[in-house]
């Protein structure tokens, strides 16, 4: 999209909505084009969101170490009838 900077100004938060989006906004000057829109982060697509949430999970797995289990890690608290000591 191709858009005179004297029109942008009334539309300046579509234009960086459509930018944010990842549609190619460009401003021009007198018809010569001088300024292009473009997002700091283009929004994840579900595919690359997926991925990215494996590879964090992978990086988990890999830094988990086992221990107690849970059920009983507080089992020192409490005597052998249940009552706490």
């Amino acid at each position: 999209m191709q858009l005179a900077i004297t029109d942008a100004k009334a539309r300046l938060t579509d234009l960086v909505r459509r930018a944010e989006a990842g549609e190619e906004v460009v401003l021009t000057r007198h018809g010569h084009a001088v300024v292009r829109l473009v997002a700091i982060h283009a929004k994840a697509s579900a595919e690359n969101r997926a991925k990215l949430i494996d590879a964090v999970r992978a990086k988990a797995a890999a830094k988990a170490t086992a221990g107690p289990a849970a059920a009983q890690s507080q089992d020192f608290l409490y005597d052998h009838q249940g009552l706490p000591k």
